[in-house]
C-alpha cells in the first residue's frame, strides 16, 4: 500500500506569524505507524489515516505508505536476537513530513512492525535497519539498546495500551522500528561519533519539527557532553566547523568524543556545560563567528547575528589602533578584512576577539568549574587569535 507524507490538517501545519510549517519528528511517525500496525494485528484492518496523541495534547494524523499484514515474512529482517521471532505481525510506514525545516531525515519512510508475544511479556523494542544501536555510555540509553529514545518509547507504550484496551489485546508487543536508508542517512548526522552505529536514532521530545529550531542539532550537542563526561574525557572543545575541528586535532590530540560539533549554537553549549561541567573546554572557530561570540552572542548563524565592525574597531582601540585604523576597521567589509587590516599594523585583534569571547563564555558558565580557552582560525584554519585558559 502506498500514500503521501504524514499530515495534519494538510501538508503540514502553518506555524503563527512567521509562514513556515512545522513537521513531525521521527518519534511521532514512528509512533503513528506502530499504533496502525498493531491495530492491523487485533483488528485485521489498517486505520488511514492513523491519529495519534502527542506530548503537549495534538492529534496529527498520518497518511500510511506502507500497510503489511502476516501472510509474509517482513521485507527485511530485524537485527538482534528477535530475528526469526514467530508469532502474527503488522508492518506500517509513514512518510517523514519535517515541514519547512531543512531536517537530513525529511521525506524517510519510517517503518513499524509489531508482533504479538505472550502475555506477560511487556512491550519489547528493536532496531530494524536503519535504526542504529547504543554501543557507548552517557546517553539516555542503555549500551546495546536500539537508539529509539525514551519519549517515543513513552509515545509508543502508550498507544500500545490504548490499542489493547480498544480491541481487547493483552499490549504485549515486540516493536521493530527501522528506516529505509536510514544508515546512509545517518552518516551525515552526529550518531558515529556519539557511538550509535548502524543507522538514525527515532527522536522528539514534542513529537513536532520547529522549523529552524535545529533542536535535533542542540540535543546531539547535548548528547556529546554526556558522551564524553561518561567516558571520563577531561578536556572537549567545541567547534564551529571542519577547519576548526582541524585545528584543534592537531593541537590537543583529542579524541573523537571529546569534540563537539558546535556549529553556530556557542549558546546550546556553554548552557549545558554550565549544568554538566567537564574541566577543560576549548572553543574554536573562524574570527567572524567568534567576534559575535565575543560581543555576547550565543547564537553565531548569520541570519540572527551579524559582526558588529564598529565593536571590532573599539577592541583595535584597546589593543593600540589609532583613530585611522578604527574607523577602516569599522568600515571594513567582512571581519576577516578588518582582521588583516590589524594583522598589517601589529595589532593583535585576533588575539583581542579570542580574549573576549574567552570571557563571554565564562560569564555564560556562570562560576562551574570549566577552564576555557578560545582559538581564532582564518578560513585556511591558521590560528589567528588565542585566550589563553582562564
Amino acid at each position: 500500500m502506498s500514500g503521501g507524507p504524514g499530515t495534519a490538517g494538510g501538508r503540514g501545519a502553518q506555524l503563527k506569524h512567521t509562514g513556515l510549517r512545522h513537521g513531525w519528528t521521527t518519534g511521532a511517525c514512528a509512533t503513528a505507524a506502530t499504533r496502525a500496525a498493531y491495530t492491523a494485528l487485533l483488528t485485521a484492518r489498517f486505520p488511514d489515516p492513523v491519529t495519534i496523541v502527542l506530548p503537549k495534547g495534538q492529534t496529527p494524523s498520518f497518511a500510511l505508505a506502507v500497510a503489511e499484514l502476516a501472510g509474509e515474512p517482513p521485507r527485511e529482517p530485524a537485527r538482534g536476537p528477535a530475528q526469526g521471532r514467530s508469532g502474527a505481525w503488522a508492518t506500517a510506514g509513514v512518510v517523514k513530513d519535517a515541514g519547512d525545516d531543512p531536517d537530513v531525515t525529511h521525506g524517510a519512510l519510517i517503518r513499524s512492525t509489531v508482533r504479538l508475544l505472550p502475555p506477560g511479556s511487556g512491550v519489547v523494542f528493536r532496531a530494524g535497519p536503519g535504526v542504529g544501536t547504543v554501543t557507548r555510555p552517557g546517553l539516555p540509553l542503555a549500551v546495546g539498546e536500539p537508539a529509539i529514545n525514551p519519549v517515543p518509547r513513552q509515545l509508543m507504550r502508550a498507544q500500545v495500551a490504548e490499542v489493547a484496551e480498544l480491541h481487547g489485546g493483552t499490549g504485549d508487543v515486540e516493536i521493530t522500528v527501522s528506516v529505509d536508508n536510514g544508515e546512509e542517512i545517518a552518516r551525515s548526522t552526529w550518531n558515529p561519533r556519539l557511538g550509535i552505529l548502524g543507522g538514525l536514532s527515532i527522536l522528539g521530545t514534542t513529537g513536532i519539527v520547529v522549523p529552524y529550531s535545529c533542536s535535533a542539532w542542540i540535543d546531539s550537542i547535548r548528547r556529546g557532553v554526556d558522551v564524553a563526561r561518561a567516558a571520563g574525557r577531561t578536556h572537549v572543545a567545541g567547534c564551529t566547523g571542519s577547519t576548526s575541528e582541524q585545528t584543534v586535532r592537531a593541537e590537543y590530540a583529542l579524541p573523537e568524543d571529546a569534540l563537539l560539533d558546535m556549529g553556530d549554537f556557542a549558546g546550546a553549549v556553554l548552557t549545558y556545560l554550565r549544568r554538566h561541567p567537564v574541566p577543560r573546554l576549548t572553543l574554536c572557530g573562524g574570527f567572524a563567528k567568534l567576534s559575535k561570540l565575543a560581543a555576547g552572542h550565543l547564537d553565531l548563524h548569520s541570519s540572527r547575528s551579524q559582526v558588529d565592525k564598529s565593536f571590532l574597531a573599539g577592541l583595535a582601540r584597546d589593543a593600540g589602533a589609532d583613530t585611522a585604523l578604527a574607523t577602516e576597521v569599522s568600515e571594513a567589509n567582512t571581519g576577516l578584512a578588518a582582521l588583516q587590516l590589524c594583522r598589517s599594523r601589529g595589532i593583535p585583534l585576533g588575539d583581542m576577539v579570542a580574549a573576549r569571547a574567552r570571557d563571554e563564555a565564562l560569564r555564560v558558565l556562570r562560576g562551574a568549574p570549566v577552564l576555557v580557552d578560545v582559538i581564532c582560525v582564518d578560513r585556511a584554519g591558521t590560528v589567528v587569535g588565542r585566550g589563553e585558559p582562564r
